[in-house]
C-alpha cells in the first residue's frame, strides 16, 4: 500500500530546465515545492576528469534506461508498433538536469511567425496554400507577449551571442558577449554575406565568459575542449539547470528534490487534481504525494504519457480528428551537405554551441509563393569538437572499412566540414501520440507509442535546404562537396535529434489543445503541463530557448494560481 506523505503547495515531475524554473520562481515565492526526479543526482563533480567519448557518447550514461521504459514505434497505423530496444533517433535524459545536463547549449528564440504561424500565413498566401491534413494553428499566445520570457531565460542562463538580424524585436542584448569567431567560423560568414545572407554568432549556452546570473549563481567560462552534447560540463561552464535554477530553489529552504522517485499516477478528484503516485526505484516502495498544484515538467514523451495513464484528456483519434492529447506530434527534418578540403583545420576543439546560424530561409523570411513547402530551416555550421570514435569522415567512394578506409579517416578528420539545416516540422494528421495496447513498462504502464513519418512537405523542404547548404560549402572553398541523401520514409534507428513536440500542445481553444497559455489542463485547472510538448508544430531551432520562456510564463501562472485559483485565461 502506498505511504500517503505530507501535501505541498507544489509538486513537479522531473527535475531539469522547466521543473528547476518552477521550483525556483515558486519557492522564491514562498511555496513549498517538491521536485520528483526519477533518475540520480549528479553534479559538476561527477564529470570531472572523465572525457570518455565511449561511456557518454556511444553507450549513452546520463540516458534514460530502455531495458525499463521504452517507446513503441510504427510509421503508419497499419504497421505494428514495435519497441525501441536502444537509443537512435533522439536521447532520452535522465537523472538531475534531465536533457538540460547533456545538451548542446544551442539556445534561440523562435521566430514571431511561428506564434501566428496559421494567420499569417493565410494573410500573406491564402487558406489554400496550407495542405490539406496539416494540423497548423497559432499558439494562443504572441512573441511579443513571450518576449519577457524569453529575456528572463537568457539572463538566468548567461546565453553569450549576438543579435538575429532576421529575429524578433529584442528589449536587451544577450547577457554575455558571442563567443569566439574561429577561421572556420569566419569562412561560413563570408561565403553566407557574399550571397546576400545574414549570419550571426549563435546564441551559445557555453559561456564566452564568467557570469553571475540575477539569482547569484556563478557560471563559468567555456575552456573549448568539445566535449559538450551528450556530455556534463565538468568546469561548470555550460548553463545547466544543476548549477542554476535547482541551487537558486534550494538556497530558499522551500525546495526538496527527491531522486528515484519515477511518478507512474496523476491522481484526479472530481475537476481537480490532488497530488502524485510514484514508486522509489531502489526500494520499490510507493508514496503519493498530496499537493495542491501539480506540474508535469518532464520530458514531451514522459507528459504525454503520464496524462494517458492517469485519464486526463482526451485522446487525439486520427479518423475522427476529435481529442487533444497526443496530437499534433513534430520532430524535426535535418538537412545539409559535407565538404571535404585540401588544407588542415582545427575540427578537434570546439563546443556545443560554438557556430554561426542563419534565418535567411527560416520562417517566412522569404517568399513561399513558389515553394511547395511553409516554413523553412535555420542554416549553420558549429564547430563542436570532432571527437574520435564518432568523427571518421571520408568521400563516398572511399570503402567503409579496411586499410584505404583508415587512411582516409585520418587525412580528412581536420579537413572536413558540415553545413546543415535545422528544419521546421509542421503537424500532419497521421502523425500522434498514443498508449501501445500490446507492450508495457517496468512498472506495468503501457508504452507511449509513436506514429510519425515524413511528409512530403519534409522532403521538398529537404531538397531545398540541401542545396543552399551546398551552396555555401561550395563558395567556402571544398574541393568537393557531398550534399545530403534525399529523405524519404523516418527511421528510428540513426541519430538525428532530440527535439521531440508536440502531444499536449498549447492554444486558446480546449477543441484544439491539451492546455492555455499559461501551460494550465483545461479540464483540471491546479494541473500544469510545461515543455516541448507545448509546441503546435516545431521551428527550424533547437526548442530549449522557447521551453525556458515557457517555463517561466507557466511558473507566473502557478504564482497566479496559487493566490487566486481558478482559470487563468
Amino acid at each position: 500500500m502506498a505511504k500517503t506523505l505530507d501535501k505541498v503547495d507544489v509538486v513537479t515531475v522531473g527535475v531539469g530546465w522547466t521543473g528547476g524554473i518552477v521550483a525556483a520562481e515558486c519557492a522564491k515565492e514562498g511555496l513549498k515545492v517538491v521536485g520528483l526526479e526519477r533518475g540520480e543526482r549528479r553534479g559538476t563533480q561527477d564529470y570531472q576528469r572523465i572525457h570518455d567519448e565511449y561511456r557518454y557518447a556511444i553507450r549513452y550514461d546520463l540516458m534514460q534506461d530502455l531495458s525499463k521504459e521504452t517507446i513503441t514505434f510504427r510509421n503508419t497505423r497499419k504497421e505494428k508498433a514495435l519497441p525501441m530496444r536502444q537509443m537512435g533517433s533522439f536521447l532520452l535524459g535522465e537523472g538531475l538536469g534531465g536533457s538540460g545536463t547533456h545538451w548542446n547549449g544551442w539556445t534561440f528564440r523562435f521566430l514571431p511567425y511561428d506564434f501566428e504561424i496559421r494567420s499569417m500565413t493565410e494573410k500573406k498566401y491564402g487558406k489554400e496554400k496550407i495542405p490539406d491534413g496539416f494540423l497548423l494553428r497559432d499558439w494562443g499566445i504572441t512573441y511579443d507577449e513571450m518576449e519577457p520570457y524569453f529575456d528572463k531565460f537568457e539572463k538566468t542562463a548567461g546565453i553569450s551571442g549576438e543579435t538575429n538580424p532576421l529575429g524578433g524585436k529584442r528589449a536587451n542584448d544577450y547577457p554575455t558577449p558571442p563567443m569566439k569567431k574561429t577561421p572556420i567560423l569566419q569562412m561560413f560568414e563570408k561565403a553566407a554575406k557574399d550571397r546576400g545572407y545574414h549570419p550571426y554568432m549563435m546564441p551559445s549556452a557555453n559561456l564566452s565568459e564568467t557570469y553571475e546570473n540575477p539569482d547569484g549563481q556563478k557560471i563559468f567560462a567555456c575552456q573549448y575542449c568539445g566535449f559538450c552534447e551528450r556530455f556534463g560540463c565538468e568546469y561548470g561552464a555550460k548553463s545547466s539547470p544543476e548549477i542554476t535554477v535547482i541551487p537558486t530553489a534550494e538556497k530558499t529552504g522551500k525546495f526538496e528534490v527527491r531522486t528515484n522517485a519515477n511518478v507512474v499516477e496523476i491522481l484526479k478528484k472530481g475537476d481537480k487534481v490532488t497530488g502524485v503516485r510514484y514508486v522509489d526505484t531502489v526500494t520499490r516502495k510507493e508514496y503519493i504525494q498530496p499537493a495542491d498544484v501539480v506540474v508535469l515538467t518532464s520530458y514531451v514523451l514522459n507528459n504525454a504519457k503520464l496524462l494517458m495513464v492517469s485519464d486526463i484528456g482526451e485522446q487525439y483519434d486520427p479518423d475522427t480528428g476529435r481529442g487533444t492529447l497526443g496530437r499534433n506530434y513534430c520532430y524535426q527534418m535535418n538537412a545539409g551537405a559535407t565538404g571535404f578540403f585540401d588544407d588542415q583545420m582545427n575540427t578537434f576543439m570546439g563546443a556545443g554551441a560554438l557556430g554561426m546560424y542563419m534565418d535567411d530561409f527560416n520562417g517566412d523570411n522569404f517568399d513561399h509563393k513558389k515553394e511547395d513547402f511553409l516554413h523553412g530551416a535555420g542554416l549553420w555550421i558549429t564547430q563542436s569538437g570532432s571527437r574520435p570514435i564518432a568523427s571518421n569522415p571520408v568521400p563516398p567512394d572511399v570503402p567503409l572499412w579496411g586499410e584505404e578506409f583508415k587512411k582516409a579517416s585520418i587525412h580528412y578528420y581536420t579537413r572536413t566540414l558540415f553545413v546543415g539545416g535545422q528544419g521546421a516540422s509542421l503537424p500532419y494528421k497521421e502523425n500522434y501520440l498514443s498508449l501501445d495496447p500490446t507492450y508495457k513498462d517496468a512498472y506495468g504502464l503501457p508504452l507511449l507509442q509513436m506514429t510519425y513519418n515524413f511528409t512530403d512537405q519534409d522532403r521538398a523542404l529537404h531538397k531545398f535546404a540541401t542545396e543552399r547548404s551546398a551552396e555555401i560549402m561550395k563558395d567556402m572553398g571544398a574541393k568537393e562537396v557531398v550534399p545530403d541523401n534525399v529523405l524519404t520514409d523516418y527511421d528510428i534507428v540513426p541519430y538525428q535529434t532530440t527535439h521531440n513536440t508536440g502531444g499536449t500542445t498549447m492554444g486558446d481553444d480546449p477543441g484544439t489543445s491539451v492546455v492555455n497559455n499559461y501551460l494550465q489542463h483545461w479540464d483540471a485547472d491546479n494541473l500544469f503541463v510545461v515543455g516541448a510538448g507545448n509546441f503546435p508544430h516545431n521551428s527550424g531551432y533547437n526548442p530549449t530557448g522557447t521551453v525556458g520562456a515557457l517555463a517561466y510564463r507557466c511558473a507566473e501562472g502557478i504564482i497566479k494560481y496559487s493566490k487566486n485559483g481558478g482559470s487563468l485565461v
